[in-house]
């Protein structure tokens, strides 16, 4: 058990989506490097069918949407421990619990729940795009189906490994709002010291800021934390590192989220200080 507490989780800001792809060039992937430059490209603004390929993607239905929104209103605090989609919907409780404590002015953003592709404020994305935060809308994108291929490149499939993944992208909302987003992007979005890689490692750290919050008072919405539990994100982080994903001869000067070493590295300084301010990766080269 990850989540505690029963009944209802409420309305929130979660919703189901889908259909989307309409006019907008395919995003052509198959995991790997091109996953990472789609995902840099709609946190980024640019529409990425821009980037990759120009045939149009399978198209979501209305259905689609509809079934995610009826799971999405009966989830329970119980459901979140074993629905996926119940537990993007009350991990996104627990971050704006958190966040609303440790950010004045915190503004929560929306979440979008989706299947096969959708249309966002920075253009049209597939399910292979994997999970994204749009700034143009505020939104954060989620296919469930993204655990999946997760686990299939090597990282855990773990409760709070899938919680990591949806925190990861709430910390780039709290980019958005300090205007840490805005200064990567105009530090540039590829190279070992870019505007990229520091803000991937930034909300990586914010990640584990609430990890390291989100079981803490009776009240908590997350069972005391365990180490294994942790192991299960670091496995997960790595996994998704620049050189993991490109494999041996990883060039940094193409990376855009970091190394495995790294990502792994800013979830724990998070987690161990739950400080934001130990979170800039902006101040330092020792990424």
């Amino acid at each position: 058990m990850t989540f505690q507490g029963s009944g209802s989780i409420g309305t929130g800001n979660v919703s189901g989506g889908g259909g989307g792809g309409g006019g907008v060039g395919r995003i052509a992937l198959g995991g790997g490097a091109g996953l990472i430059i789609t995902i840099v490209a709609l946190l980024f603004g640019v529409n990425p069918g821009e980037l990759l390929g120009s045939q149009a993607p399978q198209q979501g239905t209305s259905s689609d949407a509809a079934e995610i929104q009826q799971q999405l209103d009966s989830c329970t605090w119980e459901m979140a421990n074993e629905n996926t989609i119940c537990r993007i919907k009350a991990t996104t409780v627990s971050l704006d619990e958190v966040w609303s404590e440790l950010m004045p002015g915190y503004q929560p953003p929306k979440t979008v729940i989706f299947a096969d592709s959708v249309n966002t404020g920075c253009g049209a994305a597939s399910a292979a795009t994997g999970p994204f935060y749009c700034p143009a809308d505020r939104t954060a994108y989620f296919d469930p189906s993204f655990f999946t291929q997760l686990r299939r490149m090597g990282g855990s499939d773990g409760p709070l490994a899938q919680e990591y993944v949806v925190a990861h992208e709430y910390g780039h909302h709290v980019q958005n709002l300090t205007g840490a987003l805005a200064k990567g992007q105009r530090m540039g979005s590829q190279g070992p010291r870019s505007g990229s890689v520091r803000v991937e490692l930034q909300a990586d750290c914010l990640a584990g800021v609430w990890a390291q919050h989100a079981d803490n008072g009776p009240d908590a919405l997350l069972a005391p934390i365990s180490e294994q539990q942790i192991a299960t994100v670091i496995q997960t982080a790595k996994a998704i590192g620049d050189d993991t994903i490109q494999g041996p001869g990883s060039n940094p000067e193409g990376w855009t989220h970091g190394s495995a070493t790294q990502r792994a590295k800013w979830f724990g300084i998070g987690y161990q200080s739950g400080d934001p301010n130990r979170c800039d990766t902006f101040a330092t080269n020792d990424l």
